[in-house]
């Protein structure tokens, strides 16, 4: 097995012993989205409105819910120093780590978002305008977050100081996705927003993974 495989499998399990870990996320994605229509009123055009910015920002919270352990279990004991000295690629061992996060906690908010989308009354094509931008945009939160863990992942308690570095850089990413849901609504056409979206996704494939290294070296020194 190679030593990226590896680290893939090594996060997995250690995730799949602390089932609550990932499961919190899950559980409060679908405790806001499922009592949002309570707080708003039963009202089916302002839940049709409102409902992919709800999904959204739900989704938003929830990954910085599961974001801050990203790396700091693993920088505590010494499992990062451990990848350096062995010679494998940190920034391929970030790529991994990162995608397996995304799997185990974001995935399963996709996964359960057609059930929730009956509860804010939107149509078909806006949940598939909005899936679109859940495949798309989910992992951009992952890879950007990462960043962040990475620079703070010295620190004890750096949970509000992680919320309040993410979530001014999630704004225009939440806007083009809404809009994307928006143009729908009216049947229009929204693979311009989308393209956006996705060239977002390939510069945060392409850049993130150095610069999760690059802090992650700082932060040892």
């Amino acid at each position: 097995m190679s030593p990226l495989m590896s680290i893939f499998k090594r996060d997995w399990q250690l995730a799949m012993r602390n089932k609550s870990e990932f499961i919190q996320p899950l559980v409060f994605f679908v405790l806001v989205i499922t009592l949002f229509p309570i707080g708003v009123g039963p009202g089916l055009a302002t839940l049709q409105k409102i409902g992919p910015g709800v999904i959204w920002v739900a989704a938003i919270l929830s990954a910085l819910l599961g974001m801050e352990k990203l790396f700091r279990d693993d920088f505590n004991d010494g499992f990062l120093e451990q990848i350096q000295l062995s010679g494998v690629s940190l920034s391929l061992a970030m790529f991994i780590k990162v995608f397996c996060h995304w799997l185990l906690f974001i995935l399963p908010l996709i996964v359960v978002s057609p059930m929730l989308a009956l509860f804010l009354n939107l149509t078909p094509a806006m949940y598939w305008a909005l899936l679109a931008t859940l495949l798309l945009g989910t992992p951009i939160l992952s890879f950007v977050g990462g960043i962040a863990v990475a620079l703070t992942v010295g620190l004890q308690r750096g949970g509000v100081l992680l919320s309040l570095i993410l979530i001014p850089v999630f704004i225009p990413l939440l806007i083009f996705a809404t809009s994307v849901v928006d143009s729908a609504v009216f049947g229009l056409n929204y693979w311009p927003q989308l393209a956006i979206i996705a060239a977002m996704l390939c510069g945060a494939i392409a850049i993130t993974p150095f610069a999760m290294s690059y802090a992650i070296r700082v932060s040892h020194h």
